[in-house]
């Protein structure tokens, strides 16, 4: 269990963000909150009864924007360290794939696990894992790219 205290990536760097999948400041969105593990990123996420795709298992589309989202702050957080920045850079996605390896349920919590696989310039290659009930029920991976200025995204968590 977190202590109380302990904010998320998302809370510290982008408490403004009205991203759906991630934005703290975005009361109809999952919200997602984002911590700091080796190499990576961890979160947990328990579904409500509006994420399922049919009774019981939950959405694909929900499944693929806790990845996405997860993952995308895993390349920020990685480009801030490796650049030594005291704030991540904007960073988008330049694709990312899903594998749904099995039904998802409700009534579980989520685990989402991230891992770097690779960082090149502003690019982050970013491996992505959700298990509930202690099974892997879906993996990923994702492309994620920091934007300059004049980019639609650019100081979007500012």
């Amino acid at each position: 269990m977190r202590v109380a205290e302990e904010k998320s990536v998302q809370e510290i760097h982008a408490s403004n963000s009205i991203c759906y999948g991630c934005g703290p400041a975005n009361k109809d969105g999952l919200q997602i909150k984002s911590f700091r593990i080796e190499n990576g990123l961890k979160m947990e996420f328990l579904p409500s009864e509006e994420h399922q795709a049919f009774p019981g298992m939950i959405n694909g589309g929900i499944i693929g924007t806790l990845l996405d989202c997860h993952g995308n702050w895993t390349a920020a957080m990685a480009l801030m360290d490796k650049e030594e920045m005291n704030s991540p850079p904007c960073t988008v996605t330049a694709s990312y794939s899903v594998k749904l390896k099995r039904p998802t349920p409700l009534g579980e919590v989520l685990i989402i696990t991230s891992e770097i696989g690779g960082i090149e310039n502003n690019t982050v290659e970013v491996n992505l894992k959700l298990e509930a009930a202690g099974n892997i029920c879906a993996t990923g991976k994702g492309l994620f790219v920091a934007v300059k200025e004049g980019h639609p995204a650019f100081h979007r968590w500012s």
